[in-house]
Formats: C-alpha cells, sequence, structure tokens
C-alpha cells in the first residue's frame, strides 16, 4: 500500500519521503508541496494507509461497485478520503502554488492506536497552522468531526491458585470467578451521562475443565471525553483490588489517545471551510461528538486547530458491508480542491 501511494505521489509531482518506524519497521509516508528550504508554518493533511481487514479479505470480499456503491475493505475507512485528498494535492504539487505549503503524512498504524507514529503526528502538528483529516464523513449526511472521545486500554491479569476440581477443590482459587467479580466492578464505570464507556473486549483462562482455574486475563477498552475524566477512570482501574485475598491482580492500563476536545480556533477553521464545502456542492455540518478515536486527537490535543471526518461519504467501517457512495466523490474532490487553493 505504501508503493501504490508513493507512486501516485510521485507520478503527480510531489516530493515524498518514506521512512521506516518503530520496531517492526512499519513504512511512513511524507509528500509535500514544499519548496526546498521552504520552512514556513503550513497545512497539514493526516491519513492512514492500514485498516482492520486482515490480508485474504479481498478474496471472500472483492472490490465492487453495485448501483451507487464501491465496496472493498478500507474503502470508506479511510482509502476513499486518502485517495480524494491525495488526488487534490497532486493537482498543486508545484511549490507556491497553494497559500501555505502542505505536508501530507501517512501512517501505518492507526487502526492499533498509532503507537509508532504518534511522535511524528505530533512533531508535524506543532509545526502546523491546521491539521486537516480525511477519514470517512459521518454517515448519514457526510458531516464532519470536531470533537472524539479519548481512548484508554487495560490489560488485567488474575493469577490465583491451580488445584484438582473435585479431590481438592477447597484448595484452589479460581482467577475465571475472581475476574467475574472485577469484570462487573469495570463494566459499572460506564456512565453514558458522562460520555464514560468501559467495555471488556476479549477474555481467555484456565487450562482444562478438571482443574480449578489458575489463570484469567481480559482485555478492556474505555472511552472518555476528556482528559480530567481519563485520569480520574485511570486511578480508579489502577486502584482495583481482589475481593478473595488469596488471588492477586496484574494492571497495566494506559489512556493512548487524549480527547479530541474542540477549540474556539477549530470552530473558526470550520466555518471558514463551510464556504469551500457549499462551492462544492454541500453543506459541511458537523457532527456529535464520536466515540471512535484518531490521530486528530493527538493533533487536538497539542493545540493546532484540527477538523476530522473530511473524506468519503459511505457507511460500513470495519464490516463486510464497508462502502462509498461514487455519485459524492467528484464533490469531496472538488472540495479539497477549493480548500488547498484557498485555505490561509
Amino acid at each position: 500500500m505504501a508503493q501504490i501511494v508513493l507512486a501516485k505521489a510521485r507520478d503527480a509531482g510531489l516530493k515524498v519521503a518514506l521512512s521506516e518506524i518503530g520496531p517492526t519497521r512499519l513504512p511512513m509516508i511524507h509528500a509535500t508541496n514544499r519548496a526546498d528550504g521552504d520552512t514556513r508554518p503550513g497545512l497539514l493533511l493526516l491519513a492512514h494507509i492500514d485498516t482492520v481487514h486482515p490480508h485474504g479479505t479481498l478474496e471472500t470480499n472483492p472490490c465492487r461497485i453495485e448501483d451507487d456503491k464501491l465496496y472493498g475493505p478500507g474503502s470508506f475507512d479511510m482509502k476513499g478520503g486518502t485517495f480524494l485528498a491525495l488526488t487534490a494535492l497532486g493537482e498543486y504539487s508545484k511549490p507556491g502554488s497553494t497559500p501555505m505549503p502542505v505536508d501530507f503524512l501517512l501512517v501505518p498504524d492507526e487502526e492499533v492506536g498509532s503507537h509508532a507514529s504518534r511522535e511524528h503526528i505530533e512533531a508535524f502538528a506543532k509545526r502546523a497552522v491546521y491539521t486537516l483529516v480525511p477519514e470517512p464523513a459521518r454517515p448519514n449526511g457526510g458531516r464532519c468531526v470536531t470533537g472524539r472521545k479519548g481512548t484508554g486500554m487495560l490489560k488485567l491479569v488474575v493469577t490465583g491458585r491451580p488445584s484438582h476440581a473435585g479431590m481438592a477443590h477447597e484448595k484452589g482459587r479460581s482467577a475465571i470467578r475472581e475476574m467475574a467479580h472485577q469484570i462487573l466492578a469495570l463494566e459499572a464505570m460506564t456512565d453514558y451521562s458522562r460520555g464514560i464507556t468501559v467495555s471488556v473486549g476479549t477474555i481467555s483462562g484456565g487450562t482444562v475443565t478438571n482443574t480449578v482455574p489458575s489463570h484469567c486475563e481480559v482485555m478492556v477498552d474505555f472511552r472518555i471525553p476528556d482528559e480530567a475524566t481519563g485520569q480520574e477512570i485511570l486511578a480508579r482501574m489502577q486502584a482495583l483490588k481482589p475481593v478473595d485475598p488469596d488471588v492477586t491482580l496484574d494492571i497495566d492500563v494506559e489512556l493512548n489517545r487524549p480527547a479530541m476536545v474542540k477549540s474556539a480556533a477549530a470552530e473558526k477553521l470550520l466555518e471558514t471551510l463551510k464556504p469551500f464545502a457549499k462551492q462544492a456542492g454541500f453543506e459541511l455540518e458537523e457532527a456529535p461528538v464520536s466515540g471512535g478515536g484518531s490521530d486528530a486527537n493527538f493533533t487536538a490535543a497539542i493545540g493546532c486547530p484540527s477538523i476530522d471526518g473530511l473524506g468519503a461519504e459511505g457507511d460500513g467501517a470495519h464490516t463486510l458491508r464497508e462502502h462509498i457512495f461514487v455519485s459524492t466523490l467528484p464533490r469531496r474532490l472538488q472540495f479539497w480542491r477549493n480548500t488547498l487553493a484557498n485555505l490561509r
């Protein structure tokens, strides 16, 4: 995928660089229309080239067009929006053809938390005037995103004591039984009125049915509306105690994406973008705060005015019915042209 993007960017006349980041040397791409030596603050476009779908998905769910829908893994999240933004930037590849220089950063690990790319994203955002992210437009209206919840992850491991389930049941200390208590405590942290969700996503434990299980672990996803709430939930999770005093808890928890809270500067940026959308044939409206995180969480958190959800219109992200609406692509492309040509 990185090679496809590189070829398209080079063919359009953009300057491109490929970096290998993180312990597994994932490919990160920087494409720009900057002149050599131009270090002015500019516009940052930010996208990811990874998708949640595993290798082989195309064999059972091939790319195809049915009526007005183009189906395919990653089409909506976020190959469609990435293609639109890159195509538009390719039309302004000559240095000086846009009011401010444009840097397009394409990262390889957003869907798994952007652990390797975060430092690079933040470094680019610190040098940018604005950040625009062509993540999918929200379904049912194609609205953009100005606010996202922060995201966190907890790995909880319970260690008990194994024993024969029949002959010496009383000598065992069940890790699964203890985990049942902990799961209920974790899920009880969900508070819809405050925008907090805690979801135990996976669980594993035990060995065979006739042995009291000595090991159980869960992975937990949590979402928070702001930094203060995130610190509160972190503290509550770190303070978990075993119900059974003879078992131990190993708690590994982190807040891996700060919340994207709309600032006054982002509100002003949105108002600037609205005429560009109107000229392209649609109204740019904002969606409610999204429960999903993106790399815009990082750029907004360090103070760079950021607008997200400016990509293709469609539906079905992260599913086999993922698709984009073909008929909306021209107006969305025109929006990017208008924006790059006029944003200053």
